[in-house]
């Protein structure tokens, strides 16, 4: 087997069907050789666009699981799901996943409560107490209960942004007003005129959802970090859900191996961690990729081009979380 490169070769030079001796990563059908490598104890396991699509688990994905656990692995689920961790494990089991074969959960919706209500941090302990928060409508609003916070609509008594969704604006009531990603934008535009910071609870862009990619979160952190706005990513690729999970999995991170669909969340935010990484090519960046079905290997020059575009290194690639 050919020693994994920690460079990436020049995108321009690669050819179709790479050699081995060149290939920056190590290509794989399924997860069973690094299983039974037992080269990692922790395994750190995005959900959206890895073990489902939102709506239904992938192929093999929860016999994959059963298989990881009977080799000892402990595993951690680290999603951007803006929700607490006990509300992520019940949508894993309404899918059919046995929540006891995880660890535990953690979320970017946990770890922003969690900073919220604790205030421990100096960062969150300068932030005030009323926020402009952007939820979800058919998703469901995000409860702020036990937090202490005022919600407001008024971006002149507001003192900084909450955003957990992008459907719908929350109101004092406790209720959420659906409103267009223009309008929040243009809501946006009125914060940034008052420079408030911004927390946002889930950093993604997109997400996978029954091969649609709705708007996440992240964009509207994005945006607004254009137009000059402080914003607090919480979670991917900060490292702060991988030192969390690696705690929360009693593991080092240097035993550990972070699997997702998404290389600038996932795959970066794993090298910035100091994990090792394995890139799912049918998530996310599957039309980037040229891929039609699932299951479909990409060609390793299109995943070397693609990584060097996101500035991120996976050590493993593989077309889907299958043994």
């Amino acid at each position: 087997m050919a020693k994994c490169s920690s460079n990436f070769p020049p995108s321009s030079s690669s050819p179709a069907l790479m050699p081995d001796s060149l290939k920056p990563f190590q290509t794989l059908t399924g997860i069973q050789q690094l299983a039974e490598s037992h080269k990692f104890k922790g395994w750190l396991l995005d959900q959206f666009g890895v073990l489902h699509d939102g709506k239904k688990p992938y192929p093999g994905a929860i016999s994959t699981l059963e298989k990881l656990a009977n080799y000892g692995a402990k595993m951690v689920i680290i999603s951007h799901s803006s929700r607490r961790a006990c509300t992520t494990l019940e949508k894993l089991k309404s899918l059919g996943f046995d929540p006891s074969l995880f660890v535990g959960a953690i979320t970017s919706g946990e770890l922003t409560h969690q900073h919220l209500q604790r205030r421990d941090d100096p960062w969150f302990a300068a932030l005030g107490k009323s926020c402009i928060h952007m939820t979800w409508k058919d998703r469901g609003a995000i409860s702020l209960e036990g937090l202490g916070l005022q919600v407001v609509e008024n971006v002149e008594e507001a003192e900084f942004i909450l955003a957990h969704g992008t459907e719908a604006l929350g109101l004092s009531s406790g209720a959420a007003t659906p409103m267009k990603l223009g309008d929040l934008e243009k809501v946006l535009e009125e914060c940034a005129a008052k420079s408030i910071p911004m927390v946002v609870a889930n950093p993604d862009f997109v997400t996978v959802e029954a091969r649609d990619l709705p708007v996440m979160p992240g964009t509207l952190a994005a945006k607004y970090e254009k137009l000059g706005g402080k914003v607090k990513w919480m979670g991917k690729p900060d490292k702060i859900i991988y030192k969390a999970a690696a705690e929360m999995a009693a593991i080092d991170p240097s035993q550990c191996v972070a699997i997702g669909d998404s290389l600038h969340h996932d795959i970066k935010g794993a090298n910035a961690a100091g994990i090792s990484s394995a890139f799912i090519t049918g998530g996310i960046h599957a039309t980037e990729l040229g891929l039609d079905t699932f299951g479909e290997i990409a060609d390793d020059s299109s995943v070397v081009a693609l990584a060097l575009r996101h500035d991120a290194y996976p050590s493993y690639v593989l077309p889907s979380f299958n043994w």
